[in-house]
């Protein structure tokens, strides 16, 4: 089981089938909270949906040579959410981030730990040379972190994503390995 830690209470691990039922039940429990601006909600609608989930993750250790993509966010014992590369493009060295937190773990500053770990992942490990952030513009929460760690914002893309019943714009940030210290 690779994992990795953040402090004494955060740190980012694996996804197992043994996390099926606890993921599921944060999914589902934070879904009025992450509708606003995470579009395939509907698509998680029983645990076996997640466990197919969890086993996608679990192969993209095959994918990558033995390296995970993605993560369970683990705080003070509990998931409290995800992070990790919805894609990794291998011959360029670029990973797109991806990342949610349940409703009850926001505010605590989990977030800023974990993509500041799967940064120096993406980047010492995996060697990347780039790694994006895309957010939809009006998601101000989200779009903190990526500023927060000298993410550079290069552009918008229109209509990028759909969302129940909308369109929204994102924005896309990019980190070089040069300007991560």
């Amino acid at each position: 089981m690779l994992e990795y830690k953040v402090d004494d209470e955060v740190f980012l691990r694996m996804f197992n089938k043994d996390d099926a039922e606890e993921f599921f039940d944060l999914t589902i429990n934070s879904k009025p909270y992450l509708k606003e601006w995470l579009g395939w909600l509907d698509y998680t609608k029983c645990v076996e949906d997640t466990v197919q989930n969890i086993q996608l993750r679990c192969n993209e250790l095959v994918n990558n040579g033995g390296y995970p993509q993605s993560f369970a966010i683990i705080y003070n014992g509990r998931i409290a959410g995800t992070i990790g590369f919805n894609e990794i493009h291998k011959d360029n060295k670029i990973g797109v981030v991806g990342y949610w937190l349940g409703e009850k773990f926001q505010g605590k500053g989990i977030m800023a730990k974990a993509l500041k770990t799967l940064i120096d992942y993406g980047f010492n490990d995996l060697k990347l040379n780039r790694i994006e952030v895309r957010v939809a513009v009006e998601n101000k929460k989200s779009r903190a972190l990526p500023e927060r760690f000298g993410f550079k914002e290069e552009g918008r893309i229109r209509q990028a994503e759909w969302l129940y019943d909308h369109y929204v714009d994102h924005v896309i940030y990019g980190l070089l390995a040069n300007e991560w210290k």
